[in-house]
């Protein structure tokens, strides 16, 4: 039963990133599937993320988080509120010239993370147990990422010392944005909102491309 349960993963996994139009090794998706797999098993202990089913992981962790992808900007990544990896660990995985870091403040998710980290070889992985605001890297990030994190306005001030002047934060989100927008102060920045496409989930989903540091 589980070499049939694998199967159909590979399979729901492979066509969800062909009608993505991405290009992903056989490997790499492989990796993918062995990361919701041992999260599969922690979450039974730990309570990592609210989705049980495996099978779910693909669409609404894998998937969704692969659709940002293409808006990925510069060399070194910061997920904030990372959570149990998502969308850093799927991200790294697809990107290994990237360099990453995962942060939280929760404690037994960056453990996850780390054990993540270990059994998939991730080189270009670094996990960080702190809260935002408290996050003092000796550099600054060329895009900072988000996925469930918080309103808009409060990730905009919460990162603003984190990312670098022509860099990029990326806030992922699951409804229209306009009156988060209309709520921050994103004077003299570009804003962009994309509707992503992320097969076999229902609802919407969204990112909100902001250029450039708050001054």
């Amino acid at each position: 039963m589980e070499k049939d349960n694998n199967q159909i993963f590979k399979r729901t996994l492979a066509s969800g990133i062909a009608d993505m139009n991405l290009q992903i090794s056989e490997e790499k998706q492989d990796a993918m599937l062995a990361y919701i797999s041992l999260l599969n098993r922690w979450n039974k202990a730990f309570n990592l993320t609210a989705v049980r089913d495996q099978a779910e992981m693909i669409p609404r962790h894998l998937l969704d988080s692969l659709s940002v992808s293409a808006y990925l900007q510069g060399s070194k990544i910061l997920d904030v509120g990372t959570g149990a990896g998502l969308p850093g660990i799927p991200l790294a995985i697809v990107h290994p010239e990237l360099q990453f870091t995962l942060l939280d403040s929760n404690g037994k998710k960056i453990r996850f993370v780390r054990q993540a980290v270990m059994e998939l070889g991730l080189k270009n992985v670094q996990a960080e147990q702190l809260r935002v605001e408290a996050y003092k890297p000796p550099f600054m990030f060329d895009t900072v990422v988000t996925r469930a994190f918080a309103a808009l306005s409060e990730i905009v001030d919460l990162t603003s010392h984190l990312l670098s002047p022509t860099g990029c934060l990326l806030a992922m989100k699951s409804r229209q944005t306009q009156d988060e927008l209309a709520a921050s102060d994103l004077q003299n920045r570009s804003v962009e909102v994309i509707q992503l496409q992320v097969p076999q989930l229902d609802g919407e989903r969204y990112a909100v491309l902001i250029q450039g540091q708050v001054e």
